[in-house]
């Protein structure tokens, strides 16, 4: 068991009662009901999660309220100082949010541990506020007038994050913040124990009260945020039906939204590949944190002219991934998430089965010794076609299809058709062959030679199509733009320097 944070109250041996955190306080939770948060792999209880009702979250956004205007006006070298000595508390705590991560998430420790790194280059960007911030002044657009514009902050944002990546997504609030907005701060049901931490963590470096808050509960959180009067907005991440349904509703109020959808990305093996140097890349594209990532490989498109040689190369190199306890240092390939997400993706292979689909590698029914209780799947091959839906369709695990093309104009028709728009990757080592694939495939991220093409922190990331949807992607200087208002003042001014007392005429006009 993980010891207790600040965030709970423990009421029975070895059971972790979460709380809100609302005001520079850890705040009992009023709203009835509530969930186990499970390790995926042991099957255990290591938390209780309450549900906040509609008073425990006003309580929160109230608290923003109060101190937006008293953070908007703390100059910004102070809210980057206070961000630099928040990322310092983080990377000393690296080891252990990692742990917590891989209790709570069932990723490996070495993925818990690349996933905290990147989270702590986002901090990093969103210190540099001091830059980002800058506005921008045109002198004598007129006679005697100047035009500028000014960044201002809007407000209290609510950041929504998905199980996947509990870390990093809930960590988007730092461009917020650092911006000079308040925040609430929803992180999945299923991973709350991270972003506890990391809410500890920002206490600790300082942030006034009521600045970083956060709201435990479901489905109800997010509405309430989004039609709340005092939320001026919301990033979310999570799957593509329900970020539409976000998205309609939070715009639907008047407010800025990003929501940030699923995917079902491509990777192209061209002729030219060279497989010793791509295979591994594939693999960790395709199976990675269990495939539960939007950037994950969902199908792999190959060329028929080397299809046989890169299938069998390919399953050869998934087979020896081994399944199991993420603390493990051994295991490379961890559980789902849940009891329920197995299920699904078993049945879905049941069903392409039913289709004509081929099973090449069969990852169903799996168990791994002494971890009976884990949500367990093993890697699944599937040959697959376009019109299934293990094909069409999003699948969060370790479940992925292989499709033979005729070369580079049959596998862009199907990136093209998909109704996700997230990430395509090609393997070749053909200049034009790249460049027309970067040029025509419609997706927000490309891949060369890299099957898992996710941007860097000073980078923006978002899909198209149904992957995405707002007009500023996340993270980087897009985050900024959403957090903030460009205002434009325009001015001019009626008083004679010559006439003002202490004003050496001799100077007018640069004389000297």
């Amino acid at each position: 068991m993980l010891g207790a944070p600040k965030g709970s109250v423990d009421y029975a041996p070895n059971m972790r009662v979460l709380e809100n955190f609302v005001a520079g306080a850890w705040t009992p939770i009023e709203g009835t009901g509530s969930i186990p948060v499970t390790n995926p792999a042991t099957g255990e209880t290591i938390a209780t999660h309450p549900q906040s009702n509609a008073a425990d979250i006003d309580r929160a956004v109230a608290a923003a309220v109060a101190v937006f205007r008293v953070w908007w006006m703390t100059p910004i070298p102070t809210r980057s100082a206070m961000m630099f000595r928040y990322r310092h508390l983080i990377w000393e705590a690296r080891e252990e949010l990692s742990r917590i991560l891989v209790e709570e998430n069932g990723k490996t420790l070495a993925e818990a541990r690349g996933e905290m790194l990147r989270a702590l280059q986002y901090i990093e960007h969103a210190a540099a506020a001091t830059e980002t911030m800058k506005g921008s002044v045109t002198e004598n657009v007129g006679s005697g007038v100047d035009i500028e514009y000014i960044r201002e902050p809007l407000g209290p944002f609510a950041i929504v994050a998905p199980f996947n990546f509990p870390a990093m997504i809930p960590l988007y609030f730092t461009w917020a913040v650092a911006t000079g907005n308040p925040v609430i701060v929803k992180p999945s049901e299923h991973c709350p124990l991270t972003t506890v931490r990391l809410v500890e963590l920002a206490d600790e470096a300082g942030f006034p009260p009521g600045v970083v808050n956060m709201v435990l509960g479901d489905r109800t959180v997010v509405e309430r945020l989004a039609e709340h009067p005092d939320v001026v907005g919301m990033s979310f991440v999570g799957s593509s039906e329900i970020a539409e349904r976000v998205y309609k509703l939070t715009t639907g109020y008047g407010k800025r939204c990003q929501a940030q959808g699923g995917s079902k990305n491509h990777l192209v093996v061209t002729d030219t590949a060279e497989l010793d140097k791509c295979l591994p890349n594939m693999v960790s594209s395709m199976l990675g944190s269990s495939s539960q990532r939007c950037f994950a490989g969902s199908n792999l498109l190959i060329y028929e002219s080397v299809y046989d040689r890169v299938m069998d190369r390919f399953l050869a190199a998934v087979k020896v991934l081994r399944l199991g306890y993420g603390m493990n240092e051994t295991t490379t390939l961890g559980p789902v998430i849940s009891p329920e997400s197995r299920t699904r993706l078993e049945e879905s292979v049941d069903k392409a089965v039913a289709e004509g689909a081929t099973v090449l590698l069969d990852g169903r029914g799996a168990t791994v010794a002494g971890f009976e209780r884990g949500n367990w799947i093993g890697p699944t091959i599937v040959s697959a076609s376009p019109g299934m839906e293990i094909f069409d369709q999003e699948l969060f695990g370790p479940v992925r299809c292989l499709q033979k093309v005729s070369g580079l104009d049959e596998a862009l028709a199907i990136i093209d058709a998909s109704a996700y728009g997230h990430t395509a990757a090609i393997y070749t080592e053909h200049g034009g062959v790249a460049r027309e694939f970067r040029q025509r495939a419609n997706v927000g991220q490309i891949g060369i030679n890299v099957g898992t093409p996710a941007p860097i922190a000073f980078y923006a990331v978002g899909g198209r199509k149904s992957s995405f949807y707002g007009s500023h992607r996340g993270r980087a200087n897009d985050a900024v733009d959403f957090y903030t208002d460009k205002k434009v003042v325009v001015s001019t001014w009626h008083i004679d320097t010559t006439e003002q007392p202490g004003v050496d005429p001799a100077f007018e006009g640069g004389a000297r």
